[in-house]
């Protein structure tokens, strides 16, 4: 089989960032007027007080020290606890298409390739902006590039499950250039008002091209992918447009994105390491071959645990596992190919390892080398 390459990447962030400590105030103030207006409540254990959280417990859980995001004042407003966007609609680009269109021009221009050079457009994201029509459409329209273009979804994944969708149809003839473009504008959808999310995700876009023949000096060839799902509802979203029609009830906390933190952390650290491990000796590598393991950049714990258990070794150069969510905050699917973009120097030669895990449970892995 030919070779197929990531050619290049780019990545678009806010430019505006909250740290810790920001975000601890606010989040605190509502909690302290929170348990003030409920003090009756409260006191005949008809609710639960809130508890504060603190910049120590949030570095402690996530690795989090700072995120970059797209409305840094109304998310630490505590009479709104969440950014202010404008509704889709057909007089304006998409938040998602400016963000991809801006990370799509980096990694073509990275990659040595022009509009014309391009087959197909593939999106991936966790929170799709809108049904129809198709995101990667209107990217595709607004950069003048022919072919087809669609949007998926696979949680936390949809990086890899789009870049493996890519190497699919180049592998299959059906095209040589794709533009994958990962936008993840992921602040809209968090209850700022939980204490054990309040604090993960940030805003941002990584895109990659994906090419049959080699494009740049910083080439990498794709070398195997892996991909599994396996069902559980430990992290969740039930938002949809069937809320219009529901006659159950649910609130607004419901229905946005929720996790069983604990049980994620306990039942996806060992999946992922059990499939990295497998597919490492089904092509025979040794995990030491691994030169960087970019993975989902969920938690800098998980991060560091599953490359623990690969490497069967409990201490290892911190540039083994780039930990990009110290900065950015946990970028949903972006996360992985945010970490190769931001630290890829390898040796012609030299191998390394993309992997996602999200919602579903969904994982794919991805081992490259560079050329």
């Amino acid at each position: 089989m030919e070779e197929i390459h990531i050619s290049g990447t780019g990545i678009w962030h806010p430019s505006e960032s909250i740290t810790n400590d920001e975000i601890v105030k606010s989040y605190n103030t509502y909690v302290d007027n929170f348990n003030i207006e409920n003090k009756k409540l409260i006191e005949r254990d008809e609710i639960s007080a809130l508890e504060h959280s603190s910049s120590a417990f949030i570095e402690k859980a996530s690795g989090i020290k700072t995120r970059y995001v797209i409305d840094k004042k109304n998310i630490l407003d505590i009479n709104k606890m969440m950014p202010e966007v404008q509704h889709e609609d057909e007089s304006r680009l998409s938040i998602h298409a400016i963000a991809g269109i801006d990370a799509a021009k980096k990694a073509m221009h990275e990659a040595n390739v022009c509009a014309d050079d391009i087959d197909g457009v593939i999106l991936g994201t966790s929170h799709a902006a809108r049904n129809y029509p198709s995101v990667a459409i209107e990217i595709q329209n607004q950069l003048g590039i022919n072919g087809y273009a669609y949007d998926m979804l696979v949680g936390c994944s949809s990086t890899t499950f789009a870049i493996n969708n890519a190497y699919s149809d180049i592998a299959s003839g059906l095209a040589e250039t794709i533009l994958v473009i990962n936008p993840e504008i992921s602040t809209p959808f968090v209850n700022f008002a939980k204490r054990d999310i309040h604090f993960i995700f940030g805003d941002g876009c990584v895109a990659t091209i994906v090419t049959k023949k080699k494009r740049s000096d910083n080439c990498f060839k794709i070398v195997d992918r892996k991909l599994v799902t396996k069902f559980s509802n430990n992290i969740r979203s039930d938002w949809s447009y069937l809320v219009r029609a529901a006659v159950d009830e649910k609130n607004t906390e419901d229905l946005l994105f929720y996790q069983n933190g604990n049980s994620v952390f306990k039942e996806v650290c060992p999946m992922v390491a059990e499939f990295i491990t497998n597919q490492l000796d089904k092509n025979n590598i040794l995990p030491s071959e691994i030169k960087k393991f970019w993975l989902h950049q969920a938690n800098a714990r998980m991060v560091n645990l599953i490359v623990s258990k690969v490497t069967n070794s409990d201490s290892f150069d911190e540039t083994l596992a780039p930990l990009p969510i110290q900065k950015y905050g946990n970028l949903a699917s972006a996360g992985s190919m945010f970490a190769f973009n931001l630290h890829n120097d390898l040796n012609k030669g030299e191998k390394g390892l993309i992997c996602s895990f999200g919602a579903g449970y969904s994982v794919c892995s991805i081992i490259v080398e560079k050329i």
